[in-house]
């Protein structure tokens, strides 16, 4: 087929109008509903950063001490819709933002080329297999990527119409997401890249209405920032030390892992594809809209990847790059005549979400060979509250504590013996439960102490008497166990916690 330009876009490849909407919408609520289907039929726990965003929802506040308070809100109003804390309910707004995502994904690329390429930009957005892992659970990256497409798509708007009404929504945009995780700020960043590349982004520098936008988010941020000035500005400091530059800061290993993990969030086919097309355009002349997008993918790639260079990165840390990134891949293989393998990857993507789906399912009821369990971070949970619910009502205990975040949080989340659950500190909080709910000298005693480690020695130093109660092995997954040791507590000496 022969190539054309970006201009020549009609909404079939022989200018003949097909119902990509139409296919369009149909696709995404069928996927909508496998996907909440495949939720309810889960069997997988939280997992401990989920149980954490569940007890924020349980205290709404303006900020909390690791993310920002979106996510609690989100939680908060879809078990309240439900009526129930279930882990469906707690996870209930992904596949819905998601679905939604992708539309706006299917919005900015209809108004950038046609309705065909947006069909395929959407679709391949929709079945990411970062896309269809996230589906499965509640993350911050959820919302964060609905209002990043939202913004790009009302920028665009910005770009073509200079209206204030796109001004007000794109400020709303930038605000609610980074109430949804200050990553957002990488938005600034790509339409900085673009206006210094493109006259029109030039131009849009001295529009008043890209500043009102701006103060409009600052608006949207601002209880957040008096929340975080309130707390010694707990939110920045970790997430400052969430990258972890002080230890050696040459780690190429961890810069290449990261880059080869982008094959896993966005796909093995349309990675490859998109540095090919990067790779094949260097020598030709760009429009304004493939710098468009190409500023608001690569610079966020490349930092993430500078990151993981210095120290280390999560492979989702680069997922909002896939906004316009999955846009310009289409866009590029289908003006090239590679449709066969656009579909090729969309239908790799399907079974990979169909799997996923059934996986989640049947999680704890098989391993892979070697008694490897790739669900054993998201089950057990239960049954160690269960067995940490046994011991309180055994014992009599008045209050659990935990040293732990991530034990915190699911003890939290799971036990239902009413004890309060505090957390043991040393020094300077390091987590929300730190935070707001530390052992003090009110913490009522006998205290159950939950731990993976046996620590008698250590915890002497902060209470007078240290008793070893138990030591349980509690099931995770098929095949794996988790060993809890529980200790009876009293006498708290009036000093920092242990660590």
């Amino acid at each position: 087929m022969k190539k054309r330009s970006s201009a020549e876009w009609t909404d079939d490849a022989d200018g003949v109008a097909a119902p990509y909407a139409l296919w369009t919408a149909a696709a995404l609520c069928a996927l909508l509903i496998w996907r909440i289907g495949a939720l309810y039929a889960s069997n997988t726990e939280l997992f401990f950063d989920e149980a954490q965003y569940w007890a924020w929802s349980q205290e709404p506040a303006l900020g909390y001490y690791s993310k920002p308070p979106l996510i609690a809100w989100l939680i908060g109003g879809t078990t309240a819709l439900c009526g129930s804390d279930g882990e469906f309910c707690v996870r209930l707004s992904s596949p819905i933002l998601h679905a939604a995502t992708a539309f706006l994904v299917f919005l900015i690329a209809r108004r950038l080329f046609s309705e065909r390429a947006a069909f395929w930009s959407a679709l391949g957005y929709a079945t990411l297999p970062g896309v269809s892992f996230s589906a499965g659970l509640i993350s911050t990256d959820v919302p964060l990527l609905f209002f990043w497409a939202a913004a790009l798509l009302v920028f665009i708007v910005l770009l073509e119409t200079r209206s204030w009404a796109a001004a007000v929504v794109l400020g709303l945009a930038l605000g609610f997401g980074l109430l949804s995780k200050y990553a957002m700020v990488y938005f600034l960043g790509c339409a900085l890249v673009y206006a210094l590349w493109t006259d029109k982004g030039r131009a849009m520098l001295r529009d008043p209405r890209l500043y009102a936008a701006l103060a409009i988010a600052g608006l949207v941020v601002a209880p957040n920032m008096v929340w975080n000035a309130q707390n010694q500005f707990a939110t920045f400091a970790h997430t400052a030390d969430n990258a972890k530059w002080s230890g050696s800061l040459v780690n190429p290993g961890s810069a290449l892992e990261f880059f080869a993990a982008q094959t896993g969030v966005f796909g093995a086919i349309l990675f490859a594809a998109f540095l090919w097309a990067l790779w094949r355009l260097r020598r030709e002349p760009l429009t304004d809209t493939q710098k468009l997008l190409i500023s608001f993918s690569v610079p966020v790639i490349l930092v993430i990847t500078a990151q993981a260079f210095l120290s280390r990165a999560h492979a989702n840390w680069a997922a909002v790059a896939y906004v316009a990134a999955v846009i310009f891949v289409s866009v590029e293989l289908l003006r090239r005549g590679y449709e066969r393998l656009l579909a090729g990857s969309l239908a790799l993507h399907v079974a990979a979400l169909i799997l996923i789906g059934i996986g989640n399912a049947g999680a704890g009821r098989f391993s892979l060979p070697g008694g490897f369990d790739p669900y054993e971070r998201v089950l057990g949970w239960r049954a160690l509250a269960e067995e940490a619910d046994a011991q309180v009502a055994a014992g009599g205990f008045k209050a659990v504590a935990v040293d732990k975040r991530s034990l915190t949080a699911e003890l939290i989340y799971y036990m239902k013996s009413g004890a309060p659950i505090v957390a043991l500190r040393d020094g300077a909080p390091r987590d929300h439960f730190e935070l707001s709910r530390p052992v003090t000298a009110g913490t009522p005693e006998p205290i159950l102490f939950v731990s993976f480690k046996p620590k008698a020695a250590r915890l002497s130093q902060f209470f007078e008497t240290v008793e070893l109660v138990a030591t349980k092995d509690t099931l995770a997954g098929a095949a794996g166990a988790r060993r809890v040791y529980f200790f009876k507590l009293t006498g708290y000496k009036e000093r920092a916690a242990v660590r």
